[in-house]
């Protein structure tokens, strides 16, 4: 039995590492590459998408990093190198980023951002401020035509986009300028205005410039106290981006303006064109590139992801199989030990997804090697926990039998610990291996790409034809990995040990 255990595994072993070594395989240098980032709403992968385009246009080679969580996560990203560049909001980065007074001049964020090695290009010409908004049959109903009239209606179901609830610039702020209460939930922001029209809400925050408030007849509430500042879109660069790649995005400055921006992102939205589609029509009609056919059909992007998703998921996996099982042979005979690697386990288990991945950023940035970690460390308590226990619950009779014919520690391992305990071994690597499939559709958060990459930008349309070209494939990656070990157990084990 042990040959067929050790063969199983070393078979499991060898095709897993294959994919560790594609996966963690450093990309051929290019010449001029540049990495654009975007965050995961609908304006920024448009406009990143406007600003990649247009680098390629120029010559050079661009890696997009789209899809980047919050505010936050693009801004360490970048400061990280992680990133070249990505299109922020004045008002966000004096308020959410340097936490600097309201009346900030550009001037003044520039020499704020200097000592950081970042710097600003110039405005690309609109105000996506910030804004709340309601149905307009609800606004009509109750008399709203100012932010200040939401106090006198404490009825109303306000929900926010979880960023807005936690910036300073956000609600925290504007509950207190207006005396509204503070205790919101949170909700995607792709989602609110699906909310808002099925009226499972009321109120909610906005961009001014979204495609949305004109398809769901939604009403801007005006900001009659100042509240929110100018919120000029604009490239932040790293000091280091070339000379002539900031020239290259130096013709889109002064090109939007409000309406232009809000038709822009309503032909992504409700016309079910793709980001590149509408880049590339904005960049041929201004004179700024020729016309070009790039897009990529379904099924490659579907190959590529879900390629991508089993390179994640293999080497968090082989990584968590030698360090769990390893860990449990060494300390299964000390109870304290055991117990305390299993409590630890356990916490985290406890730390959400995304705000592990949020904090691996400043160790290890973004990308593959932050997500390999994060689902290492989800993928060992199923592991650790079924291989001590059952090392640990083993007919106490055997053990004495063992002893009695003078076998060693080493022999006792070989033929009577691990040979019972392969069953709930198995056991654990398949729920870990299932758990690290779903856990890494989040991956995609911090540019680790994989199947949430379509599930991230279909939240952030609200397309549910994206979100399904993620989760579908998703689930069936978790069926096969049940039916792949399932055949594993058929080979290693045998029939009296197999479950059911």
């Amino acid at each position: 039995m042990i040959p067929r255990v050790f063969g199983a595994f070393g078979i499991c072993a060898i095709a897993l590492s294959a994919l560790a070594l594609s996966a963690l395989a450093l990309p051929a240098a290019a010449g001029d590459l540049v990495r654009v980032g975007s965050k995961n709403f609908n304006e920024s992968y448009l406009l990143s998408e406007i600003a990649a385009q247009l680098l390629e246009q120029s010559g050079f080679t661009v890696e997009r990093r789209f899809g980047l969580g919050g505010t936050l996560i693009c801004y360490e990203a970048l400061r990280n190198d992680e990133i070249d560049m990505y299109i922020e909001y004045s008002g966000t980065i004096s308020q959410a980023i340097l936490n600097l007074p309201l009346d900030v001049g550009l001037g003044q964020l520039r020499d704020s951002l200097t000592p950081f090695g970042l710097q600003l290009e110039e405005p690309l010409g609109f105000n996506n401020t910030y804004a709340m908004v309601v149905k307009r049959s609800v606004a009509r109903s109750l008399g709203l035509t100012t932010i200040g009239d939401l106090a006198v209606h404490p009825e109303l179901r306000v929900v926010v986009s979880h960023e807005f609830l936690e910036r300073e610039d956000g609600w925290p702020g504007l509950s207190m300028t207006y005396g509204l209460d503070p205790a919101v939930t949170g909700i995607e922001h792709g989602l609110a205005y699906q909310a808002l029209d099925d009226g499972a809400i009321d109120v909610t925050d906005a961009y001014s410039t979204d495609g949305e408030l004109v398809r769901y007849d939604l009403a801007v509430l005006e900001d009659d106290r100042g509240y929110f500042p100018d919120y000029l879109a604009l490239p932040l660069v790293r000091a280091d981006l070339p000379a002539d790649a900031r020239q290259a995005l130096a013709p889109l400055a002064g090109r939007l303006d409000d309406a232009r921006m809000q038709a822009l992102n309503a032909e992504v939205v409700f016309e079910g064109r793709t980001f590149a589609d509408v880049a590339g029509a904005f960049l041929e009609e201004e004179g700024l590139a020729g016309s070009s056919d790039a897009r990529k059909l379904l099924w490659q992007d579907l190959a590529e992801n879900t390629v991508q998703h089993l390179k994640l998921t293999s080497v968090a996996l082989i990584g968590a199989v030698i360090a769990g099982v390893g860990l449990s042979l060494v300390v299964f005979r000390r109870r304290r030990l055991s117990q305390f690697l299993l409590y630890f386990c356990g916490l985290l288990q406890t730390i959400p997804s995304i705000a592990l991945l949020a904090l691996m950023i400043p160790l290890f940035g973004i990308g593959v090697v932050p997500a390999i970690i994060a689902l290492f460390l989800y993928s060992l308590l199923p592991i650790l926990r079924n291989t001590v226990t059952a090392l640990t619950t083993l007919d106490p009779t055997l053990i004495r039998v063992a002893l009695a014919m003078g076998m060693s520690n080493g022999e006792q391992l070989r033929c009577i610990y691990v040979p019972l305990a392969l069953p709930s071994m198995l056991a654990g690597i398949r729920t870990a291996a299932v758990i690290s499939i779903g856990t890494a559709t989040l991956a995609a958060f911090i540019g680790a790409g994989g199947l949430g990459e379509p599930i991230v930008t279909g939240l952030a349309l609200n397309n549910v034809g994206l979100i399904l070209q993620g989760a579908l494939p998703a689930a069936l990656l978790a069926v096969a990995t049940e039916l792949l070990f399932e055949g594993i157990e058929r080979v290693v084990l045998p029939e009296h040990l197999r479950a059911g």
